[in-house]
């Protein structure tokens, strides 16, 4: 039914999951038989911890819509911004476990809060069931088209030329960690300046109230192709299929090493029913590996791939200690 709005598995696993939908129903989408057939009985409520318009926010919807079709139900976004996505973490860490809370969040809220901030309302890990892993969402690095910079090289530049005016603004943790990890790599002086999400920071770095900022593709992609910012590079250490013509950061020798990754997954309240996290997560994982839907996320900008649970939590805990790496070498003080 329509959304009511208000590691990658092996492709051998792709095949086998891909034929067993196939021979399950007509749907590309559609479930076989299971323990879990009495669900779901009622609307089931997806949470985001970032605004609409957010690159997060439009692979949820399209996660939604598609998990609606193949559960042949109903689904809610709700969108719970603020506070780098702790509002919303909290929410679902104390929503029933009965499988019609889900959250669909980044390593904002799972890997990179936890050193972030100084204390959290919730564990990234005991108090979530990973259900499924989405894909990643590449970062690309954006200016002001009014800065007279045409790649990375000249960005840094420009800025050890002009100390103290180059200001980078943020909408998440990968923003806050990407521009934090710059600066120091680039030995620049550099302000940075926080939002409470995305969209604003974007109307900001676009009015040139702000000089630069690490944007998701998925929010950043239509400004950049209509001219209003100006892409530099990825943050990835790879160049990323879904715009081969961004260089890494990594090309530049002052970043050489610098790989900054934002992922997407989803998660259900701690204690969810083994039964419903297994019905979910044949769901999203077909969902996230068929054509369409990658096809469809791809126009975002979205790489998306599933996982089995089990995959899902190790790289739940392997992410944590990434990030913890990454905010120390940047010498981010928890708040």
């Amino acid at each position: 039914m329509p959304i009511e709005s208000s590691a990658p598995i092996t492709r051998r696993r792709v095949v086998a999951l891909a034929a067993g939908l196939a021979a399950a129903a007509a749907s590309p989408w559609a479930l076989a038989q299971g323990p879990a057939d009495g669900y779901p009985k009622q609307p089931i409520r997806i949470v985001v911890p970032f605004a609409a318009g957010s690159g997060t926010d439009a692979v949820a919807r399209l996660i939604a819509q598609a998990l609606g079709e193949a559960l042949k139900g109903t689904t809610l976004v709700d969108n719970r911004a603020g506070a780098n996505g702790i509002i919303a973490a909290e929410a679902v860490a104390k929503a029933a476990p009965d499988g019609y809370t889900l959250f669909v969040t980044t390593n904002t809220t799972h890997s990179a809060n936890p050193s972030l901030m100084k204390s959290l309302p919730y564990d990234p890990v005991k108090d979530f069931t990973p259900v499924s892993r989405m894909g990643n969402l590449p970062f690309m690095l954006v200016v002001n088209p009014s800065l007279p910079v045409k790649n990375v090289a000249e960005l840094i530049a420009w800025g050890r030329a002009n100390p103290g005016k180059l200001t980078y603004a943020s909408g998440n943790s990968t923003g806050i960690v990407s521009g934090a990890t710059f600066a120091r790599m680039a030995r620049i002086d550099m302000l940075h300046v926080p939002y409470k999400s995305t969209p604003p920071a974007i109307a900001d770095v676009i009015g040139g109230q702000v000089s630069m900022m690490f944007v998701d593709t998925a929010a950043g992609l239509a400004t950049v192709e209509a001219g209003k910012m100006r892409a530099l590079a990825v943050t990835t250490k790879e160049r990323t299929k879904l715009f081969p013509e961004l260089p890494p950061l990594a090309d530049t020798p002052e970043l050489k090493g610098f790989d900054i990754t934002s992922w997407n997954g989803v998660y259900a309240p701690a204690g969810t029913p083994k039964p419903i996290v297994a019905k979910l997560n044949q769901a999203l994982a077909g969902i996230a590996n068929s054509a369409s839907f990658r096809e469809r996320s791809a126009k975002l900008g979205f790489d998306a791939f599933g996982s089995t649970p089990e995959e899902f939590a190790a790289f739940t805990v392997s992410e944590l200690a990434k990030w913890k790496q990454l905010i120390q070498a940047a010498a981010i003080q928890p708040e």
